[in-house]
């Protein structure tokens, strides 16, 4: 009596699997429907604000290749690879210091004079003007510093796979895997590089391409290293091995540098904040008691 309902389950769940595996897309057909999906800015409301960022970006946008700029270039360095980033760039210069311009007009009281509201109106044209170069600049910072302070582990972990017997190619790629965990800016240009090297880029091209992206001084010296290395015939670990010690120092210098400086940016704060309240908590209640000891002494003395 058991058996037939069981043989009717195990049909049904293969039947079930079956038409599972049949629909379910290969490994071919996934990658083909993300190469095939767009891109994110691509569409939607993206395609609407370069529209409008295209005409505002012409007002202020200079002559000459955007390829060989030295603007690409921060931006590659700040990490911003979009092809319509210049739009918005320069649409924001364009808008900015009109709206800022415009926000001081209204805010500004009637009873100021003209040249105090032209003034006003100067300084946050000009802070809207800048505020783009402020904002990539900050980001750019903020890569290098998280380049430069992951750069160093990267290197050990180049270092362990070429002791392991991997080549440098092999090792480049180990390591932008690797990396990836702790810095994924990092991690992102490494994978770059393997994409030239695979491309057929030469070694030391794909290097020093790497160092530009990045506007790290210690990956255009490591870059150097190793080209230095393949030139002379040299060992790649042991030049590794040196430069590595030699990043961490560094690293640990700029640490106790970033310490050092911590007493005298906290000094105003103190002063400022800080050490009033403690005079008040300190010298409040004496001062309280000297008030009400002389007031009666001034009292009979008047």
């Amino acid at each position: 009596m058991t058996l037939f309902p069981m043989l009717i389950f195990l049909a049904v769940s293969a039947a079930a699997l079956g038409l599972l595996l049949l629909l379910w897309p290969s490994a071919v057909q996934r990658r083909v429907q993300q190469l095939a999906r767009p891109v994110p800015g691509a569409s939607g409301w993206g395609r609407h604000a370069a529209r409008v960022a295209r005409p505002l970006a012409r007002l202020s946008t200079p002559q000459g290749p955007w390829e060989q700029s030295p603007l690409r270039l921060m931006f590659l360095q700040a990490g911003i690879a979009r092809q319509d980033a210049q739009l918005y760039y320069f649409a924001a210069k364009t808008v900015l210091p009109l709206a800022a311009a415009a926000v001081v007009m209204l805010w500004l009281p009637g009873r100021v004079s003209l040249l105090q509201q032209l003034l006003a109106i100067g300084v946050a044209a000009l802070c809207g003007l800048y505020a783009p170069n402020w904002v990539v600049h900050g980001l750019r910072q903020r890569r290098q510093r998280e380049i430069f302070e992951h750069f160093p582990d990267a290197t050990d972990l180049l270092l362990v796979c070429m002791e392991a017997g991997l080549g440098l190619d092999s090792a480049l790629n180990r390591v932008a895997q690797e990396i990836g965990l702790s810095s994924r800016a990092l991690a992102h240009e490494l994978h770059l590089t393997n994409l030239e090297l695979r491309a057929g880029v030469p070694r030391e091209q794909a290097l020093r391409h790497l160092a530009l992206r990045t506007g790290v001084q210690e990956i255009a010296s490591f870059a150097l290293m190793l080209k230095q290395a393949d030139r002379l015939g040299t060992s790649i670990g042991d030049s590794l091995r040196v430069y590595s010690d030699e990043l961490r120092h560094k690293r640990m210098v700029r640490a106790e540098e970033l310490a050092a400086r911590v007493p005298t940016k906290m000094l105003l704060p103190l002063v400022l904040c800080i050490f009033p309240s403690i005079i008040l908590v300190v010298m409040g209640p004496a001062a309280i008691q000297i008030v009400r000891t002389l007031m009666p002494m001034l009292g009979r003395g008047a």
